[in-house]
């Protein structure tokens, strides 16, 4: 019997609520409503809309009560590190900042006035990176942080929504840098060293873990019944790599996107000296593993890109991009993807000029040859990055999965190929709704354990090996290319 779940899985660039059915050991999905998610730019800075991103959910749910199917419950995964802040009240307290906001550089600052970067390190095994919560918080007002009664998380905050529960899950805590792994709770020494309330980081949960009914008035209004509400994995990276469709040993995993997030699945954190110089991070997945990875300015370079273009009114679609990539001259020009000035928005082309510029190569001189330079660059930072982990962890990596919307990228996903020398396993693009869908599944009973969830994503979808080539040529690049990143 067929039994069906949904997922709203909201990134950085859109979000969407999907159907899932579970059915004869194989599951489908059904994208019900898709609807961008814009930053809102004022001169305050850089936010997110989270009451029209609450609008948009609520269509998707009545999407899905008009399909009149028996809906077994609901989950919401995001991205990390951004937070929602509620007033004694329990009321929304604005803005809801953006990650990429300015302000960060001065939380940085503010942290590294009160604790030091070893102590952050040794506490929470999360790589540093301006955007953490953590950094955050400390750009914060004081007056603003004095008035919040909670804290909680993207996608906790939309459970919470939906369920009127406040729970933090801990795929998403451990994204803030204010979380202990090793103790599994928030950690007490950062909070007090950084004057934070306790009591304002709502409880932390487990993966998976059952929150409460559907709220009534929110199930009236949509036409659904009360249906169960799951933190499944609120971190979209943690549910995508919950549904990698692998088994054995030796793997690494790719999750693609507007971030590339590169790791291995181990059962304890690694917390190490050369961990934290490599800046590798430790977030936790589902059962408590450890996802120990590294985020890479992934796509967004690429996607950024593409913006500058539209506005000048060149308004390619990503296919195009791609097929102008190809026939564009390889190994002309090479970017540091880790380089600070391409994690900030506007004007990316320029960006890519300038640093070209600056390390004496030629300048990319159309379309195809900027899309080229900055994947073929992300490709040798993978590896470097592979490299490294296989330092940390002590063994070689065989293989690599791509999972994630930037799985479909061909030529990338053979870029990666190419510089790794390891075939990589394409698929599938929609692991990260996935991974939220089959948590739900195995927290209500469905299914008995995370390796029958992941065969069921081997039975219900097809994968692409792509193997490795032109070994000379990514060797000679890679030369060039470690000159560019010391």
């Amino acid at each position: 019997m067929a039994t069906h779940y949904l997922a709203c899985d909201l990134g950085a660039e859109s979000g969407r609520v999907m159907l899932g059915t579970l059915d004869a050991g194989k599951i489908s999905l059904e994208e019900l409503h898709r609807f961008p998610n814009v930053p809102v730019k004022t001169d305050g800075g850089l936010h997110w809309n989270i009451e029209a991103l609450f609008a948009e959910l609520r269509v998707g749910l009545k999407q899905a009560a008009a399909r009149q199917l028996p809906i077994a419950s609901l989950s919401t995964d995001s991205w990390g590190v951004d937070y929602v802040l509620y007033d004694q009240q329990g009321k929304i307290m604005s803005p809801v900042w953006h990650y990429r906001d300015a302000r960060t550089a001065r939380g940085v600052e503010n942290v590294r006035a009160r604790v030091d970067w070893p102590t952050i390190y040794r506490e929470t095994g999360i790589q540093f990176m301006a955007l953490n919560t953590i950094y955050q918080l400390a750009a914060e007002p004081p007056e603003r942080l004095a008035g919040a009664r909670q804290l909680l998380l993207i996608g906790d905050a939309f459970n919470h929504y939906c369920s009127g529960v406040a729970r933090n899950e801990e795929s998403m805590a451990s994204t803030t840098q204010l979380y202990n792994p090793c103790a599994k709770t928030w950690s007490r020494k950062l909070l007090g060293d950084l004057g934070l309330r306790e009591e304002m980081f709502a409880p932390v949960v487990a993966s998976g873990t059952q929150l409460g009914r559907l709220r009534r008035e929110l199930a009236a209004e949509v036409g659904l019944p009360e249906i169960e509400v799951i933190a499944s994995c609120s971190h979209d990276t943690g549910a995508a790599v919950a549904a990698v469709p692998t088994s054995g040993g030796n793997w690494a995993y790719l999750s693609s996107g507007t971030w590339s997030l590169m790791g291995v699945e181990l059962p304890q954190p690694v917390i190490t000296d050369q961990g934290r110089d490599s800046n590798f991070t430790n977030e936790i997945g589902f059962g408590g593993t450890v996802r120990l990875l590294k985020n890479i300015v992934g796509l967004w370079v690429v996607q950024e890109c593409k913006r500058e273009w539209a506005r000048q009114g060149m308004d390619y679609d990503y296919i195009t991009l791609r097929e102008l990539a190809t026939k564009s001259k390889p190994f002309v020009s090479l970017i540091n993807p880790a380089d600070p000035r391409f994690v900030r928005p506007d004007d990316m082309p320029a960006k890519i000029t300038a640093f070209c510029q600056e390390t004496g190569q030629p300048v990319p001189d159309s379309l195809g040859a900027f899309v080229r330079c900055a994947l073929e660059s992300l490709a040798l930072f993978y590896r470097i990055t592979l490299r490294q982990l296989e330092a940390i962890i002590g063994r070689k990596i065989e293989r690599l999965h791509i999972v994630g919307g930037g799985s479909q990228n061909l030529l990338l996903n053979q870029f990666a190929a190419n510089s790794l020398q390891i075939p990589v396993i394409a698929g599938p693009a929609e692991c990260t709704a996935l991974g939220n869908l089959l948590v739900q599944a195995i927290a209500l009973g469905h299914l008995p354990s995370l390796a029958a969830a992941r065969e069921v994503v081997r039975n219900s979808f097809e994968v692409t090996t792509v193997q490795p080539q032109s070994a000379v040529e990514w060797d000679a690049a890679f030369a060039r290319f470690e000159q560019l990143v010391k």
